[in-house]
């Protein structure tokens, strides 16, 4: 079994201060959805919301179309994942797995059953008889979902669980993770501030800012097509450029900055007021958007040449990563912005301190309301 799960317009206070406001947001049956965001930003709350173990100061939430209202964490079709997994230490693997059927008075034998079934779903054939305390820490995180999903929930809820695992592991278990959604077909919502995690395993993502949800969507249009200037700070690397709107026609604008003037896109889904003529902006470019030009390109005179925005400045630090190089580049107007390129030797030949004309494209740039950035 499966759901859907609606939040229609949630709000949740704490006395004075509010964690999360105006939460609309259909997850349909199936999902893998993520939230995504700092700390402090109200997702988990949310979560807490959805799974019953917080109510809502305003608003409703639904599971599979039915108003959770009065229903309490332990009635409703979900299952939650801990942080830290709160596995018990003293039982095996499997009844571990299979409590949850032990609390319902079902059998030894059908929990034993189920309890293998569920450690061949996870990979963990064989390990049944183990301690929890004889397995890895991936491992274990297998074992935790397995137990969440012993109880058969329309909805598992997950809170940041990847968040104790070193680098490599949380990166393996992020396939492991979809491959496991992907075989039992129930809806996930996932919690994390990892934008990796986020972007590699959901089908859409919710970004979270200060209790309010900024953006809605899949990785590809949160990267490539943020809404406002907190997401496409938070999500990836960007270079950003304050200025003022010259001009705007047909779904792109021409912003007057202290850099010169740059051409880019603007969000046709942008919160609040659209970008006007004289209203500030910020244009913001990613580090592998930015691309070194050759002489001919700098002065724009190439047939077919499409970098509409060009800058000069010179090469203040490399740094080499195999197969890329992170270029550091000092302006003319004094500011710094960093660029990213493959590894195809070109970039090794530049002297640091060295002068050096880079550009972009304006289908490559995005013009954005003046706005919060994550870093603030």
């Amino acid at each position: 079994m499966s759901a859907d799960v609606q939040l229609d317009d949630v709000w949740i206070r704490f006395g004075d201060f509010v964690a999360a406001r105006e939460a609309n947001i259909h997850i349909d049956e199936g999902e893998f959805f993520s939230f995504l965001g700092p700390s402090g930003c109200g997702k988990t709350t949310l979560l807490r919301a959805v799974s019953g173990f917080l109510t809502p100061s305003q608003g409703r939430v639904l599971i599979g179309g039915k108003d959770m209202a009065g229903i309490g964490p332990n009635k409703r079709p979900t299952a939650l994942i801990f942080q830290n997994l709160a596995l018990f230490p003293l039982m095996k693997v499997w009844e571990n797995i299979a409590f949850a059927l032990e609390v319902r008075g079902i059998g030894k034998a059908e929990r034993r059953r189920r309890a293998d079934e569920l450690l061949e779903l996870i990979a963990l054939q064989g390990q049944g008889d183990k301690q929890v305390g004889e397995l890895s820490g991936g491992q274990r995180q297998r074992v935790a979902i397995a137990r969440a999903l012993a109880a058969e929930p329309d909805v598992l809820l997950l809170d940041e669980p990847l968040s104790a695992l070193d680098l490599k592991l949380r990166q393996h278990m992020r396939t492991e993770l979809r491959a496991i959604q992907q075989r039992v077909g129930i809806t996930f919502i996932y919690i994390t501030h990892d934008q990796g995690e986020a972007l590699t395993m959901s089908d859409h993502v919710a970004v979270m800012c200060e209790g309010r949800i900024e953006q809605v969507g899949n990785g590809t249009d949160i990267y490539d097509a943020p809404d406002t200037a907190f997401v496409a700070s938070f999500v990836g690397e960007n270079n950003v450029f304050e200025g003022t709107v010259r001009e705007l026609s047909n779904g792109s604008a021409l912003v007057e900055t202290p850099h010169g003037d740059f051409s880019a896109r603007t969000s046709a889904h942008t919160a609040g007021t659209p970008l006007k003529a004289g209203d500030a902006s910020m244009v913001f470019v990613r580090p592998e958007s930015l691309r070194i030009l050759t002489p001919v390109e700098a002065t724009g005179t190439a047939v077919g040449n499409t970098m509409e925005n060009r800058l000069s400045g010179e090469v203040r630090q490399r740094h080499f990563e195999g197969n890329l190089w992170h270029v550091e580049v000092g302006l003319a107007s004094g500011a710094r912005v960093t660029l990213t390129a493959l590894n195809d030797g070109h970039v090794a030949d530049l002297p640091v301190g060295g002068p050096i004309a880079i550009g972009f494209p304006e289908r490559l740039a995005m013009a954005l309301p003046h706005g919060r950035l994550a870093a603030e």
